[in-house]
């Protein structure tokens, strides 16, 4: 399981932390939707968020060819604290993004245009 440390420094990446953001506001996210949001390549967004599941911090759903990413419901109760209390504070730094996520529809409809 994870421990604080590994947790701090998976945070300290500024891609890492807004995937967690937006995945953590939404539940769930697929990379297209996480890369519209973030602005960033698919590449990019990819590899942070296979640290984040390597980590044990995102769990993975498959369907067809694409790969949905949210929280792992078996990380520890101090790591929910941690994202809850963190996120709270930082609604402002993370407006634009999930303004252009939000842009792209709601589920399911943004999920038939992107997935």
């Amino acid at each position: 399981m994870i421990d604080p440390i590994t947790l701090l420094k998976m945070l300290s990446d500024e891609t890492r932390l807004s995937a967690l953001y937006l995945i953590h506001k939404e539940q769930e996210l697929c990379v297209c939707e996480l890369v519209e949001a973030m602005n960033e390549s698919q590449p990019k967004i990819s590899r942070h968020l296979a640290l984040l599941r390597d980590q044990g911090i995102l769990s993975t759903r498959r369907a067809k060819q694409w790969v949905f990413y949210s929280l792992n419901n078996q990380l520890p109760s101090w790591t929910q604290t941690i994202f809850n209390t963190l996120f709270e504070q930082s609604n402002n730094s993370f407006q634009a993004m999930l303004e252009r996520l939000h842009k792209m529809g709601d589920r399911p409809n943004r999920q038939l245009e992107c997935c």
